[in-house]
């Protein structure tokens, strides 16, 4: 048996190993990210080793950590290899995400060149802003038509979906909008509502209308605030698939036998839809609720593809964007950033909450 002496000559060495493989990755990726920085190699091939670095530095900055902790004696290792697991990650989530919104805060009580500071002038700047009313008018918009929808329609392809023999293939196809980025999508939709003067049309929807004998329309300046419709049928066509995976799995889940229950005792299907599906999945609902309105209080891609925040269609993160990074106006611009956490972040908690409840976590 082991001497207490022993053990902690043997606990010793091992902290003293884990630092020096902590501190060796530290600086190994270091060295690389400097390396691809300052690379003059071809793009394609520098993007090629950048994925593969990133893949094979994970993998050995867990593989040696975990090896360092197997130097520890077996209660120690117990207590340590959870947080060796989770500390890279959490690491990494400090220094992206939460020293960042930190800064950000920091910087929002400043004026636009960061020098002088001015409390909470920016954040009453947000009221008296004609254009920040225009933005959060928008939002709202996004928020509860979008949001409705996509849960809306997601839900009634869900059930009509089961109940087809060509399930997977219809699930597929409405599934397939999820596969491209927000940017892609608004490149896709910005030709099909494309406008130019005269008789000769290459918008999708504007050929059709013409050949209908209609005419043809500006379909994202025109109408305003009305446009942001045609906006937010990109996000409809896009988070529907989500939406309708979710609900799809969650009404698999019903019991058969209560269903064919409700069958005997004389319940229509419509009744069954609203008296048993629906309170049975309400928690999913609820939860693919809370996940859009999280998309529609962040969007951003789509709107700066389409119309780059003109026409009325300005949201809170062009607006951001717009102060921050155009007229470097960083104290206005902070402020608009940390006003959208605020607004993301108890719907945030709010789903995190669900999905502990439903035993997710």
């Amino acid at each position: 048996m082991m001497s207490s002496e022993a053990k902690r000559t043997v606990s010793l060495r091992a902290v003293i190993f884990t630092l020096v493989i902590l501190l060796s990755n530290a600086a190994g990726h270091g060295l690389i990210f400097r390396f691809f920085r300052d690379s003059t190699l071809n793009p394609l091939l520098t993007a090629v080793c950048a994925v593969l670095w990133g893949v094979l530095g994970v993998y050995f900055l867990y593989f040696t950590f975990n090896w360092a902790v197997e130097q520890y004696p077996e209660q120690v290792r117990r207590r340590v290899l959870p947080f060796i697991f989770i500390g890279p990650a959490v690491l990494l989530l400090g220094w992206l995400l939460v020293l960042p919104a930190v800064r950000t805060l920091y910087l929002s009580f400043f004026n636009a060149s960061s020098e002088k500071f001015v409390g909470l002038a920016n954040y009453a700047a947000i009221f008296t802003d004609k254009l920040m009313g225009t933005a959060l008018r928008n939002n709202l918009l996004w928020v509860f038509l979008g949001t409705l929808a996509c849960v809306g329609f997601g839900l009634l392809i869900a059930i009509l979906a089961d109940r087809s023999s060509y399930e997977k293939i219809a699930k597929s196809i409405i599934f397939m909008p999820m596969a491209i980025s927000f940017v892609a999508a608004g490149v896709i939709w910005k030709f099909v509502y494309y406008y130019q003067p005269g008789d000769e049309q290459i918008g999708l929807l504007n050929a059709i209308v013409t050949a209908l004998g209609g005419e043809a329309q500006a379909w994202t300046s025109m109408l305003q605030p009305w446009n942001n419709l045609f906006l937010i049928l990109i996000l409809i066509w896009m988070q529907t698939g989500f939406a309708m995976v979710i609900f799809s799995a969650a009404i698999k889940g019903v019991p058969d036998d209560i269903l064919e229950a409700a069958r005997v005792d004389g319940a229509g299907e419509i009744k069954i839809f609203f008296r048993i599906i629906i309170p049975f999945i309400s928690a999913t609902i609820l939860t693919v609720t809370t996940t859009i309105i999280v998309f529609t209080l962040k969007i951003f891609d789509v709107v700066m593809v389409m119309t780059g925040g003109q026409y009325g269609t300005e949201v809170v993160a062009t607006q951001f964007y717009r102060q921050f990074f155009m007229y470097r106006n960083f104290g206005y611009g902070s402020t608009l950033a940390i006003v959208l956490l605020i607004a993301v972040m108890p719907v945030i908690f709010f789903n995190l909450r669900q999905i502990r409840k439903q035993g997710g976590f």
